[in-house]
């Protein structure tokens, strides 16, 4: 590089830092973003299956520089007594320091926990899985799934990560065959493992970013177009398109046109993670 193009960026990198909304603003008033996409445009996604090998299931999901671990852990429980037959699945949610300066040692932070629970609230009231195939033995055992969705390098949109990495974790679990004696001790065997869990559908996670000035809607926000937005919305569709669930953060309203243009958005990126998931899966 010259002197000069040396002189430029370092010009840059000042002015974003000392006025990132007008660095940012002037860049997405000639449709185009810091990084280089196209406002509507999805960061590359990749996806490992099988990424921790002493996990029951696991995968690992890339979203440009957000990248997530989930592995599943499985325990013997006793069922609740109104549910008999169904077991447990408990999703976690964890930012720690390692993925990014954003992030304190110590409880879950808020963003971990809202996460973790819309996760939850998915899982429970929009029948993604069928409890009862991690029935062992009706009234006396099932299976506890523990899925700690741990994020190692934080880039924004943590949630359409968390939410990918936990399907495709599911995907992949497997369970050793098990069994209660008349002793009560459940005996697990270890080398007749199986697949017990068939996902009903699968829920896709696209959020979006709205900003006023100038006013437009940018998809799989990074880190820092978070924090110059502070208004996100999460829209969770089906591969059938259909709506399961809808988050927004932040006070402002968002348009008609604005929320069409994101259920557009979100439409066509379940299809196209459907399709990533499905190649993996065969793999």
């Amino acid at each position: 590089m010259t002197e000069n193009q040396v002189a430029s960026s370092f010009s840059f990198k000042i002015f974003e830092r000392i006025k990132p909304d007008e660095y940012f603003r002037r860049f997405i008033e000639e449709n185009v973003r810091p990084d280089g996409r196209a406002l509507h445009t999805f960061r590359p996604t990749s996806i490992r299956q099988g990424a921790i090998t002493t996990a029951n299931g696991s995968a690992m999901v890339r979203i440009g520089g957000t990248t997530v671990v989930c592995g599943i852990k499985a325990e013997v429980a006793e069922p609740r007594v109104d549910r008999p037959k169904d077991g447990f699945l408990v999703p976690n949610v964890e930012l720690s320091p390692i993925c990014s300066a954003n992030f304190r040692p110590g409880p879950p932070s808020e963003q971990a926990q809202v996460n973790a629970e819309i996760i939850n609230q998915v899982l429970i009231n929009c029948d993604i899985v069928d409890l009862s195939e991690l029935c062992i033995d009706e009234g006396k055992a099932v299976w506890s799934l523990y899925a700690d969705i741990v994020c190692i390098n934080y880039d924004g949109n943590i949630l359409d990560a968390s939410f990918l990495a936990l399907l495709c974790a599911l995907k992949d679990l497997s369970l050793p065959t098990a069994e209660v004696l008349p002793s009560s001790i459940v005996q697990a065997n270890s080398s007749m493992m199986i697949k017990p869990l068939k996902l009903r559908r699968l829920p896709i996670s696209s959020t979006f970013c709205i900003f006023a000035n100038p006013k437009v809607t940018l998809s799989d926000p990074t880190d820092s177009e978070e924090n110059l937005s502070k208004e996100t919305v999460s829209i969770i569709l089906d591969t059938d398109g259909k709506i399961l669930y809808v988050h927004k953060s932040g006070g402002a309203m968002c348009d008609a046109e604005m929320m069409k243009s994101c259920f557009s958005r979100a439409n066509e990126r379940a299809a196209e993670l459907n399709e990533l998931i499905e190649r993996t899966s065969s793999q």
